[in-house]
C-alpha cells in the first residue's frame, strides 16, 4: 500500500521521493496494482504496488483518451480536490480537518510525487511523451477525490468518439462506472456519490469553442484509493471472484 515499489525507475525515488531506493532490483518484479491497466501482470505477481489515491482518479479518467490519441500529450493539467483523510495517520495543522473546513488549499502545486505515477502509466499507453501538470486543492471533504483533467484535442472530437473508447477501454469492469447524465444534481462524477464504494466514477465534457476535452474521475480515497484497491488486487492474485468484499452499495445520501 506504500509508495514504495510504484515506479519503475529508481531515480525517480532521488527525484520525487528524495531517498534513494534500497531495493531496486525489485521494481521491475513489482506489478502496478490498478487492476484495469495491469489485471493479467497482477494475476501472476508476488508483489504488488497499489497507486496513489489521487494517481488512480487521474489515472482512470484519462487512460482512454491516451491510448486512443485524441489529446495532446504535453498539453494535460490536472486540478485534483482531496478530503482531508487524504493527508494520511500523522496530523498536522495543515491536514486537520477543522482547519480544512471551509477552505480551498492548493498545496504541492507544482512537484507532488502522485504526478510521477500519471506520467508513468500514461506513457505506457503512448506512443508519444506524456507530460502532465497536476495540482491539488485541499478542500472542505472528509473523504472523496474529485480530478478535473483539463486536455486539448489534436481534431474535432464528438461524443460518440468518446463513449467507444471509454467502452474498449473498461468493457467489463467491475468498478468503472460511466456518469454523464442530462439532468439531476449529478450529472458528471462526484466523490460524494463514491463513498463506501470501490467504483471510479468516469465522465466527460467537450467545449469545442476551445478545442477542450475535459475529463472527471471520483473516487473514496478511503477505498478504490486506498484499502479497496488493495482488496481487489489481492482477490486477483488469489485468484478468487474479484468483487470479493468490495460489493457496497456505499453511504450516499449520508
Amino acid at each position: 500500500m506504500s509508495a514504495d515499489f510504484r515506479l519503475k525507475n529508481p531515480e525517480d525515488y532521488d527525484k520525487w521521493y528524495g531517498w534513494k531506493h534500497t531495493n531496486p532490483q525489485l521494481l521491475k518484479e513489482a506489478a502496478y496494482g490498478l487492476p484495469e491497466l495491469h489485471r493479467e501482470e497482477i494475476k501472476g505477481a508476488r508483489l504488488v504496488a497499489c497507486p496513489g489515491c489521487m494517481a488512480t482518479a487521474t489515472i482512470l479518467p484519462l487512460a482512454p483518451a491516451i491510448k486512443a490519441g485524441f489529446v495532446e500529450e504535453n498539453h494535460i493539467v490536472a486540478d485534483v480536490k482531496i478530503g482531508s483523510s487524504g493527508g494520511g495517520s500523522k496530523p498536522t495543522i495543515a491536514s486537520h480537518h477543522p482547519e480544512r473546513f471551509g477552505g480551498v488549499r492548493p498545496y504541492k502545486v507544482a512537484t507532488h510525487r502522485h504526478v510521477a505515477e500519471v506520467e508513468q502509466e500514461l506513457n505506457a499507453l503512448s506512443s508519444e511523451p506524456v507530460t502532465v501538470a497536476f495540482t491539488p486543492h485541499a478542500v472542505n471533504m472528509v473523504r472523496g477525490i474529485l480530478s478535473t483533467v483539463h486536455t486539448f484535442t489534436k481534431t474535432p472530437l464528438t461524443s460518440k468518439d468518446l463513449w467507444k473508447a471509454l467502452r474498449s477501454t473498461y468493457e467489463g469492469e467491475p468498478f468503472i462506472r460511466f456518469v454523464k447524465y442530462q439532468k439531476g444534481p449529478y450529472q458528471l462524477p462526484d466523490p460524494k456519490v463514491t463513498l463506501g464504494t470501490n467504483f471510479c466514477d468516469v465522465g466527460f465534457e467537450l467545449d469545442p469553442r476551445t478545442n477542450r476535452l475535459l475529463l472527471f474521475g471520483a473516487i473514496d480515497n478511503m477505498v478504490k484509493g486506498a484499502s479497496g484497491q488493495g482488496v481487489q488486487c489481492l482477490n486477483i492474485m488469489m485468484g478468487i471472484d474479484e468483487e470479493t468484499a468490495l460489493k457496497s452499495a456505499g453511504f450516499h445520501p449520508m
